[in-house]
Parts: C-alpha cells; sequence; structure tokens
C-alpha cells in the first residue's frame, strides 16, 4: 500500500550537479539522453544519501522543499526518458533500509510511495491516465478521496484478531523497523490496542488487519517539546521541525522515552487484509473509525476534478491554520476494484498522486545569461542572478530552459524576474517584471559558436537545442564523454572520478575511452609517472591499475551504456542487450538494419519502447566509421561477455514475446500490456518468425493473417486470460 505522507521521498543544499565543463546543470526539458543518464546517476546516489539522512537518523541535510525538487526533477527526466531509468533510480526506491538497532519487519505488502503532482494540469492528467487505462468514457465519473499529506513518519500496524501484535516503519518498502513496543504508547492516541466492534475472539473484525498511518507531532506540541529539551542542557536534542521530533521519538530504543513524547497518528490506508469486504476507499476510512483509529477529519470524497481542486486550494489557503504539518493533498480513486486494475508502477500506484502546495517565489535581477555544453555538444542558458533566498535556500542560478524559452519570456540581463524552486534543482525564471526593465536591456541572442571550442553552434530542424558541431575536437564533449564512460552504470572504474577524469584528460594521459585500458602500459614510460602526480602516489596509482584491469570483463547492457550511444539509457541498454545476446550479433544487426526496408531495421524497431527514432540513433551510431575504429581498438583491451540475464520463470509468459491485435473486451490495450510485461512477456507492436503469442481481439486483421502463415500460436483473449491467470498476485497488485 503506498505511503501517501513519503510521495517520491523527501527532498534535503546539495551544489547543482556539473554535467559540463563550465559546471551548469542544464534544466529538464534541455537535456540530452546522454547528460539526462549521468543525471540520473548523481540524483540516484545523491539521494540514497538524503534518504539516509531523513529515514534512519531523522537528520536530514536539506529540506523539504529541496527533496521535492530533487526528486520532481528525476521524475521529470525519467518521464522524458523513460527508457533511462536506472535499476538503482530513486523511482523504484522507497525509502532506506533498516537502521542498527531494530529488529526487522517484511512487510506482507509493501509499503510504498506516490507520484507527485504539481499543477491542476498534472491532477487532470491523473484522472485522464486512469480513464484511459481502464477504458472509461470521458464523461463516467470517477470518484476520488482528498487526505492531507501530513509530514510525519509512516508505519505499519498489524492486528490480528483484532488485537494489536506488530508495529514497524516502513524502511525501505519491503522491510521496516520493528517499533511494536514505542507504537504502544500510542494507544489512546489515534489508534486502538484492539480492534472496537469485535469479541475477545476477534468475531467481527478482519482476521488480519494492517494499517498504515503516520505519526505525527502537532506544531503547539512540538514547540513545547523542544522548550522542555533546552531545560534539559545542553546535550538535549533539539529538533528542526515536527516531523524529524515524531521520527526521532519512534526509534527511541527505550519506549519509556518514546511514552513521553506527544506523538499521535492517523491513519488512511491498508496493507495485508483478510477478509477484504469493503468496496471504496471512503468506506474504509469509515471502517477505520470504527475500528477505533483517528482518521483524518479534513478528507473530502470528490465526484470532480473541479471539486478535488477546491479542497486543495481551500487547504493551501487555511494551512496555517492546521495544527500540523501538511504540504499537499493525496488524490486515491475511491473504487477498491479499480485501484486493483490499476496497480503499481515501480514503486508507486497509478491509483492515486499527491498534489503539492505551490512554490514558493522571489524576485531578484539577471546579472548574466551563460551557455553551457554539454557531453553531447547540446548548449545550455543559464540565469546568473544577484543571489536571492527563497524557500529558505540561497538561489543565485536559474535555468532558462531554452532559446525559444528566453525569447517566449524575452529574458534579458538586467531583467527583473521572478523565480521559482519546483520540479528542479536549479530554481526557473517564471516571469519578466516588464515595468522595472532598464532602458538599455538588449534582447538574448544564441552564441553561433560554440563558447568551449569556438566550433560552429547549429539547430537542427525540430530540435528544441543549438549543439556544439565539434564532436571530436571539443573538450566539454571529450571529457563529459570519459566520465560517463567510467561510471558506477558503466565501466564502474572506482577511484577514477570526474577531476581525476578532468586532470587525466588536460594532461594528456587520456583522450578517448580506449586509452583508460592503456593507461599502466604506457605509465611506464614517462617521465612523470602516474604516482609522481599531484594526489597520487605508489599506492594509489596501483590500486587505479589494479581496478581498471579487473574491469576489462563487462557485460554486454552495461558496454552498451557506457559507450553513450544517443537515446540508449541503463534499460534500453539492458533491453538490446536481452534481444541480441552478443556484441557480435548486435553488430551485425545494425550493420544490416541501416537498409530500412529489410527485416532486421523491423526486428529493431518493434523492440519494447525503441520505434524509429531511437532505432535510428542506434544504427547511426554503428553505422558511423570514427565509431567502429574505437570499438575495434576497444576488442582488444575488454572482454564484452554475452548477455546473462534471464526473465523470471514462475510465469508461462517469462522471456515470450507477445503481440496484440483487435480490440479487447475485458481491459483496455495499455492495461493488457502492462500485465504481459509484469509476467516477464516481451510485448513488440509487429509480428514476425521470433513472435510467441499473437493475442486477437475483435475485428482483428492483416496481424492475424500475417501470424496464420508463419504458423504462430493465435490467442483469443479468454486463452489470454486463463494463459495469465496460471501466475497468482498478491492482494493489491
Amino acid at each position: 500500500m503506498p505511503d501517501q505522507n513519503d510521495t517520491n521521498e523527501k527532498p534535503r543544499a546539495i551544489p547543482p550537479v556539473s554535467l559540463s565543463a563550465t559546471g551548469e546543470t542544464p534544466p529538464v526539458d534541455h537535456l540530452d539522453r546522454d547528460q539526462a543518464a549521468r543525471e540520473l546517476e548523481r540524483l540516484a546516489r545523491m539521494m540514497v544519501r538524503h534518504d539516509r539522512l531523513y529515514h534512519q537518523q531523522d537528520a536530514p541535510a536539506i529540506s523539504d522543499a529541496e527533496y521535492d525538487s530533487l526528486r520532481a526533477r528525476n521524475t521529470a527526466i525519467e518521464a522524458r526518458f523513460p527508457d533511462l531509468m536506472r535499476p538503482d533510480s530513486p523511482s523504484r526506491r522507497v525509502g532506506a533500509p533498516v537502521a542498527e538497532g531494530f529488529g526487522t519487519v517484511r512487510h506482507a505488502v509493501p509499503m510504498l510511495s506516490l507520484d507527485n503532482a504539481f499543477s491542476a494540469g498534472a491532477v487532470a492528467e491523473f484522472l485522464t491516465r486512469v480513464r484511459r487505462f481502464l477504458g472509461l468514457e470521458a464523461e463516467e465519473p470517477v470518484a476520488v478521496v482528498a487526505e492531507p499529506k501530513i509530514d510525519g513518519l509512516s508505519v505499519s500496524l498489524r492486528y490480528e484478531n483484532g488485537v494489536f501484535v506488530q508495529g514497524a516503519t516502513r524502511g525501505d518498502g519491503e522491510t521496516g523497523e520493528d517499533i511494536t513496543a514505542n507504537l504502544r504508547t500510542l494507544y489512546g492516541k489515534g489508534m486502538p490496542s484492539r480492534l472496537a466492534g469485535g469479541d475477545l475472539f476477534g468475531q467481527g473484525v478482519p482476521k488480519v488487519l494492517e494499517v498504515r498511518g503516520e505519526v505525527y507531532m502537532t506544531r503547539a506540541e512540538f514547540l513545547e517539546f523542544n522548550r522542555r529539551q533546552e531545560e534539559l542542557g545542553p546535550k538535549a536534542r533539539i529538533f528542526a521541525n515536527p516531523r524529524n521530533a515524531a521520527a526521532g521519538s519512534l526509534r527511541q530504543l527505550d519506549p519509556r522515552i518514546t511514552g513521553m513524547r506527544p506523538l499521535r497518528l492517523f491513519a488512511y490506508g491498508v496493507g495485508e487484509v483478510h477478509p477484504f469486504d469493503w468496496s471504496s476507499h471512503w468506506e474504509f476510512l469509515d471502517r477505520l473509525r470504527g475500528f477505533g483509529f483517528a482518521v483524518n477529519p479534513l478528507a473530502r470524497r470528490c465526484e470532480t476534478l473541479a471539486e478535488m481542486l477546491a479542497v486543495h486550494d481551500e487547504l493551501a489557503t487555511r494551512r496555517a491554520e492546521v495544527p500540523y504539518d501538511i504540504d499537499g493533498i493525496v488524490y486515491k480513486i475511491d473504487r477498491m476494484e479499480w485501484q486493483r486494475r490499476l496497480g503499481f508502477i515501480s514503486r508507486a500506484p497509478r491509483w492515486a498522486i499527491a498534489h503539492k502546495f505551490p512554490a514558493e517565489q522571489a524576485r531578484t535581477v539577471v546579472e548574466a545569461i551563460e551557455t553551457s555544453v554539454g557531453r553531447t555538444g547540446a548548449l545550455t542558458p543559464t540565469a546568473r542572478l544577484q543571489p536571492v533566498t527563497v524557500g529558505g535556500v540561497v538561489v543565485s542560478r536559474a535555468t532558462l530552459h531554452n532559446e525559444d524559452e528566453i525569447a517566449r519570456k524575452d529574458v534579458r540581463v538586467g531583467d527583473t524576474v521572478v523565480i521559482e524552486r519546483a520540479g528542479d534543482v536549479i530554481p526557473q525564471v517564471v516571469a519578466v517584471v516588464l515595468e522595472k526593465r532598464p532602458v538599455d536591456a538588449a534582447p538574448w541572442r544564441s552564441p553561433a559558436t560554440c563558447p568551449v571550442c569556438n566550433s560552429p553552434a547549429v539547430r537542427e530542424e525540430g530540435d528544441v537545442v543549438r549543439r556544439c558541431t565539434g564532436a571530436l575536437v571539443c573538450p566539454a564533449q571529450a571529457v563529459e564523454c570519459l566520465k560517463h564512460f567510467v561510471s558506477r552504470a558503466a565501466f564502474d572504474i572506482d577511484g577514477l572520478g570526474e577531476k581525476h577524469i578532468e586532470d587525466f584528460y588536460a594532461g594528456g594521459l587520456i583522450t578517448s575511452p580506449v586509452d583508460l585500458f592503456r593507461l599502466e602500459e604506457r605509465d611506464q614510460g614517462r617521465l612523470t609517472p602516474l604516482a609522481a602526480r599531484a594526489g597520487w602516489g605508489v599506492r594509489s596509482a596501483r590500486k587505479l591499475f589494479d581496478t581498471i584491469r579487473t574491469r576489462r570483463a563487462i557485460s554486454l547492457e552495461r558496454f552498451l551504456y557506457a559507450l553513450g550511444i544517443r537515446h540508449v539509457g541503463a534499460t534500453m541498454a539492458r533491453t538490446l542487450a536481452a534481444h541480441y545476446e552478443t556484441l557480435p550479433s548486435l553488430r551485425a544487426a545494425m550493420v544490416a538494419a541501416a537498409d530500412r526496408t529489410g527485416e532486421s531495421w523491423q526486428d529493431l524497431v518493434t523492440i519494447s519502447m525503441m520505434g524509429t527514432v531511437k532505432a535510428g540513433a542506434v544504427v547511426a551510431f554503428f553505422s558511423d566509421p570514427r565509431t567502429l575504429t574505437v570499438l575495434d581498438a576497444l576488442a582488444g583491451l575488454v572482454v564484452v561477455e554475452p548477455f546473462a540475464g534471464r526473465a523470471p520463470n514462475d510465469s508461462p509468459l517469462a522471456g515470450r514475446t507477445v503481440v496484440f491485435t483487435g480490440t479487447l473486451t475485458t481491459m483496455t490495450r495499455q492495461e493488457a500490456k502492462a500485465r504481459a510485461q509484469a509476467m516477464g512477456a516481451k510485448v513488440v507492436e509487429s509480428v514476425s518468425h521470433k513472435t510467441d503469442y499473437v493475442v486477437a481481439g475483435a475485428d482483428a486483421g492483416s496481424k492475424v493473417l500475417k501470424a496464420t502463415a508463419l504458423g504462430l500460436v493465435i490467442l483469443s483473449e479468454q486463452e489470454w486470460l486463463a494463459l495469465g491467470a496460471k501466475r497468482s498476485y498478491p492482494h493489491g497488485q
């Protein structure tokens, strides 16, 4: 069950991620694919640290708004480049591992999180996605329950035969900390020791009921608590906010200390339950009240988008009046049957979303508009600002997205602008205050040449970015390519950080990936070997050489990701590796795919999430003589191992290729594809001799004829459902 109060986890003052030689961080809508992959790697690493500080130590290093910005940036990049989602993505991760000092509890149903929405349009799109997935008509009402998103610590409370038996924190979503004794101190403060409505033997209440809720402190009680802590002396811990105080109180190893803290609980969700006998979330909340739980009285049932937004706007206005901290509204599809059908994507449900309150804004002056260059030559404009505080953070830079956006807003040097910190690590310019514009302010013009290497900077038709054409001579691109090549998801050469890459490149030690694997050999003949360079020694140099030697063998998917092929992130690299299995077969297929009328091209474009644009980029990469020269050189230096991954074998569809055609009657095409992929199948669009199953709905046409001619297995919709039913799903999946 998702945790409505840990939406895509909580932000915390990280310096902007440098994606170019100039140290700039391009905005999301201006990232190219390779920059996006590196940015996702950085965000994943940063957020692991901040999740640990927040969830384990209750001592965040950045504010919630900053963390939401990191999370939103990660989500926005993955939404724009879904094939770049990393195995260690924050979108796949919930919370942090269990801290030392507590026992562990395996959640029967994972405690997941929620996606965020920052605008009314995003909420409307959420409802549109729900209707599309379920195949509902546009006019069919979709009832939603709107609940305040409280800033506290999420917990799971397990009742058996009506009696509280175990409580846990969310932990990493799968395993939490056993805080049963501490939670018993909340009896009568929002949670019951025994469910009301049942007898001594548990009759009249569910046999098993896991309730999800939020432990919190009111602001008044928090202030009084901190005052008492100050009176205890300098060694007593003073908490920064009510959330940290609540989390720190529940993580006391001595429950007697927890019992002295002013904690309360609101219940809002369910995990494992037997039997399940309510049809709507609104009914479930009413049942929770009947069982003896405190349920937020500000929750509302809404029939329309307008009602949902009205609840959000009202509470945003009254936010200061609410006695506890809230930072948004959680919308949940009311109908439980629809929740079940919608299911989950990665770490979040399709049937719920958190609508965050508006970000803070401020005014300042644009001192300069500067341009950075990314790894693939993309030029990114950024405003250098007079420093100003926004949401408790000092801001001196703001994204300008791209030259079209600058022209649309008519941002000029010297302008007074409104900036906002929402959805991006670097704040964005919202608007220009025209009445304060200097008389000599001139329109900005995008540079015609690269600011790093002076090569021509061109903007291709249909592209929103201008790019440097000096790929082989531009230091910004060469350095960033090398950084990507050695990154954790690629060759993972530990000890060769970004500063080392920049230093080695500047010193002429490495200019291409090939040089990395010749570094030790060439080091022997240098007048100044690596061990004699500043910051190095014999031991550190030897350790680096040893690491590089151990990285000479690499899996095919990591190798493909390391090459930095445009549009190929970690997920797409794995997809390609699984499809072609070996590097020689992939290279041969790409050579053949250069003929876009042939079978190899058709096979490529029908790979899941591929399409013609991405396929064209992959073929172009393996058609470039300069690329082939590098690959041939690497072939003598590294061993690219065949793909070894296998789909789960607990499903009759694991590893099978499926094509859907015609109109399905029991579910939408999107829902059918999602179920197939969840069972390990590959869903493609075109029928070929590699297809295992063709699922034919009503009005199926040419694909069935081709499948028949090829002698493939053709299933009716009912046969397909029967095949899928061979694998069981836990409640809520």
